[in-house]
């Protein structure tokens, strides 16, 4: 077992960036077509060549794999598919000699229902306590105890052949757990205590504002407040329990947090509480000046009462992929469509997410990539009989689900199933060799040496705000320390502000020198 961090916090994260990995898709390791650990250390020295300071791991614990291992049996075991705990640890160990430091995911809502505990209490045992198990309404308590619906569609309750329901905010298969029962809290603060022992520097919290439930479980009627689930205020209690465990390690905690209302985001992200959170409005943006430039604002404003970094990020695991969301139409988009059926022109997609990744290192706090991201990957289409993801099953087939931007990677262009490894478990589509790692590597134009430099450079911008800089409208440009970031949104080329030297573009500036549209550059003042 490695050692655990000392309790100390040297700041790193409130710079860093942060590169997702979806175990299952990274890089097989073993041949099966599924990725793994293995997989994922083998590949350690791209990730350091890409340069950044940590990983965040989507669970890797021992699942069914009903919801992509958010359904977790086991935290303080690595889910065969995967690997070992013992090659997790050295994973953990390995990654940090090369200045890299690992986050784990921690979904804390629920459990699977092959759980011991949830197991347990379906043979009626004083688990049941754990949960949120209920007599149905009607006459013979043939409907469910409220009106909550599931996130993946439907009811959110279940009905057992005893009569009871249990409540389950996603999947029938992922139980929510009672956390008005001190076992439960305990229970976590001990998972958190077995990853940092074993040298995770922080962890990120799925659904982190849902735990919490009312104890009458009331109907959702329209403008209840407070929220029978969502961002009650007894959830802080925990997460300062949480927050103690985690300075004793020096570890640090990001937040899944939906919330529209700014003042209670920030609550979040007091000194006790969690360290950062996931900036939700940024990514869901269309490609519109004003409307960045406002979510911009908006973010460092709502992070500063409480002195916390904001966190960028442009996709993840759930959302379409950045090439295909800014190739659809220029009147905007919903950031969770999906890419079936849906007109996309890929080289206009890829030079505004080249724009965008631009944007998004210059800004001050965190950046996360997505894995796939830096190879400039689309969201592939799935066949129908290959889906995967709960929620197109849930929705009736309405939600082709999460899996397009799921698929394994291309590594190696000239190997079979473009170097990821046996078979994949979801297919890649035709073509995707053309964006292999090895092949963009030798590119200086690709999206991969493009997301390297841009790595390497960042700390030109320092550690201070943006100053907005007078620009024509649909144009962003603000310096900090002394670089300057230009982002040209609108339908004509612009000319530069006034510099010393190009440090670093999007995209080729016209022949007189100008920035031409969907292309940012860095600057030196």
């Amino acid at each position: 077992m490695g050692q655990p961090t000392p309790a100390t916090d040297d700041g790193w994260w409130r710079s860093a960036v942060i590169y997702q990995v979806y175990v299952r898709s990274f890089a097989d390791g073993d041949g099966d077509g599924t990725g793994d650990l293995a997989g994922v250390r083998a590949r350690l020295p791209y990730l350091a060549e890409l340069g950044v300071d940590a990983l965040w791991f989507n669970p890797w614990y021992r699942s069914p794999m009903k919801d992509g291992g958010y359904d977790v049996a086991d935290y303080r075991a690595v889910d065969p598919a995967f690997g070992t705990l013992a090659e997790a640890e050295k994973l953990i160990a390995e990654a940090r000699e090369l200045g890299i430091r690992t986050l784990v995911d921690i979904v804390p809502n629920h459990v699977s229902d092959q759980h011991p505990w949830f197991r347990a209490a379906l043979a009626g045992g004083p688990e049941r306590e754990l949960f949120h198990f209920r007599p149905g309404r009607g006459e013979h308590g043939e409907l469910p105890p409220n009106d909550w619906q599931s996130e993946f569609g439907g009811p959110a309750w279940t009905r057992l052949p005893d009569g009871d329901w249990y409540l389950h905010l996603f999947a029938p298969e992922q139980p929510d757990l009672n956390w008005a029962h001190p076992a439960v809290r305990q229970e976590h603060e001990d998972i958190l205590r077995f990853w940092f022992e074993r040298g995770v520097a922080g962890v990120r919290i799925d659904s982190a504002a849902l735990l919490v439930k009312h104890p009458e479980l009331p109907d959702v009627t329209e403008g209840r407040d407070p929220h029978p689930y969502v961002d009650r205020d007894e959830l802080h209690d925990v997460y300062r329990a949480w927050r103690a465990v985690a300075d004793e390690y020096g570890a640090v905690f990001v937040g899944e947090v939906w919330l529209p209302d700014a003042e209670r985001f920030a609550r979040y992200l007091r000194p006790d509480e969690l360290h950062t959170a996931f900036n939700f409005s940024f990514m869901s943006c269309p490609w519109d000046a004003a409307r960045l430039r406002r979510s911009i604002d908006d973010t460092l404003a709502e992070h500063a009462p409480v002195g916390a970094p904001a966190t960028w990020v442009l996709c993840n695991h759930d959302v379409t992929r950045t090439v295909t969301r800014y190739g659809r139409a220029d009147t905007g988009f919903d950031f969770a469509t999906k890419a079936f059926g849906t007109p996309t022109d890929l080289a206009l997609g890829t030079r505004r997410a080249r724009a965008a990744a631009l944007l998004s290192l210059a800004l001050p706090g965190v950046v996360y990539v997505y894995q796939g991201e830096e190879l400039g990957l689309p969201e592939a289409d799935i066949p129908l009989d290959r889906i995967e993801d709960p929620m197109h099953a849930r929705s009736g087939g309405a939600d082709p689900g999460r899996d397009g931007c799921r698929v394994p990677l291309p590594w190696a262009a000239g190997e079979p199933h473009a170097g990821f490894g046996g078979e994949p478990w979801l297919p890649q589509p035709d073509g995707w060799a053309a964006y292999a790692a090895d092949r963009q590597a030798e590119d200086p134009g690709s999206m991969l040496r493009l997301y390297c430099e841009a790595v390497r450079l960042r700390p030109v911008f320092g550690d201070g705000p943006p100053t907005w800089l007078p620009a024509p409208d649909g144009v962003l440009a603000f310096a900090r320390a002394d670089a300057l970031c230009v982002v040209n949104l609108s339908d004509t080329p612009v000319e530069l502000p006034v510099h010393s030297a190009l440090l670093l573009a999007g995209g080729p500036l016209d022949t007189a020198g100008r920035l031409p549209r969907d292309t940012a550059v860095w600057l030196r003042a």
